[in-house]
């Protein structure tokens, strides 16, 4: 098949699933630039380092093993191995940056992560083994919804494990990422495992279907988990008189956005606000250190924005 083909048929089931999961995050959703650099280094960093480690694999294991045995180890073992930690090591860095809140987004950069990966990898494919429309197809169809799609939930996992540990007690912190590394490791052995014979690729199948359940229950109890601090933290705000009683159940999401509760023009701009000075709230209770000083400057940030939003809403009424 012609490359451009190929490369489209990569890159737009991809993007799609992007948006899709992007979108998902409702109430305080990462900058999609934040969210393109993660699907970056999945399509290029992670690859390039992933290819060092599996060559490193092989070469320290093919003293031991004939060329068979090698190339079914690479499939079903040094592929998760090094790949769930080429994807997952840019995580590490995103998860000490003091806006990475919660599991929500170590879900989001985690997936971006992972689609970037299988966007690469099944270019690769399709212009590898795609020697005639019928096998060309089969093999979209395949990898489109279920080998990138694993990368995605593997590296999604991990991302939500570090989301987990950033402030739990100090041996939790250290306990979650690897487990979380490690489950991740385990979804692609699974897969790569059920894959490599006949008889259990339809296991294979209904394991990967069964992970993306998971997954979505997994990412809409995060969102619930949001709305509850929303509702608890601007509980207080309420009662300090930062935030009009009217407004919380519209901007924990309870209510549907109705017209007339404020000015359209700054809508968004204070619904932000507010989302932003809940999560800083409930951050700064468990944050240690320097941390405690940026999530304090936060809350007094938003509190000030949020004064001159509803200021400004107040002249226009």
């Amino acid at each position: 098949m012609p490359v451009y083909a190929s490369m489209l048929a990569a890159i737009l089931p991809m993007i799609f699933y992007l948006i899709i999961i992007w979108r998902m995050d409702k109430y305080d959703r990462e900058p999609f630039t934040a969210v393109m650099i993660h699907f970056f280094w999945g399509s290029f960093g992670a690859v390039i380092l992933a290819l060092i480690g599996t060559s490193i694999l092989n070469a320290a294991s093919s003293p031991l093993t004939n060329s068979n045995q090698n190339s079914f180890l690479q499939i079903v073992l040094f592929a998760p191995l090094s790949e769930e930690f080429a994807k997952g090591v840019f995580l590490i860095y995103t998860v000490n940056k003091k806006d990475f809140d919660n599991i929500t987004d170590g879900l989001v950069y985690g997936c971006a992560i992972g689609l970037g990966f299988g966007m690469t990898e099944n270019f690769i494919y399709f212009i590898t083994y795609g020697n005639s429309l019928t096998s060309w197809f089969y093999i979209v169809i395949i990898r489109s919804l279920f080998s990138a799609v694993m990368h995605a939930i593997a590296t999604g996992t991990f991302g939500a494990f570090l989301g987990l540990a950033k402030f739990s007690s100090s041996w939790v912190k250290i306990v979650l990422p690897l487990a979380g590394l490690i489950t991740a490791m385990f979804i692609h052995f699974m897969w790569n495992y059920s894959v490599s014979f006949e008889s259990t690729y339809l296991l294979g199948m209904i394991f990967i279907f069964l992970c993306i359940q998971f997954f979505f229950f997994v990412f809409k109890l995060s969102i619930e988990n949001e709305k509850k601090i929303i509702q608890r933290e601007l509980s207080e705000e309420i009662e300090l008189g930062f935030i009009p009683d009217a407004h919380l159940n519209i901007l924990s999401g309870l209510k549907r956005f109705k017209s007339g509760w404020i000015d359209e023009s700054i809508r968004k701009q204070y619904t932000k606000a507010a989302v932003r000075l809940a999560f800083s709230k409930n951050q700064l209770k468990k944050a240690k250190d320097y941390r405690k000083t940026y999530y304090e400057s936060e809350i007094e940030k938003n509190r000030v924005l949020i004064r001159g939003i509803l200021s400004i809403n107040l002249k226009t009424e």
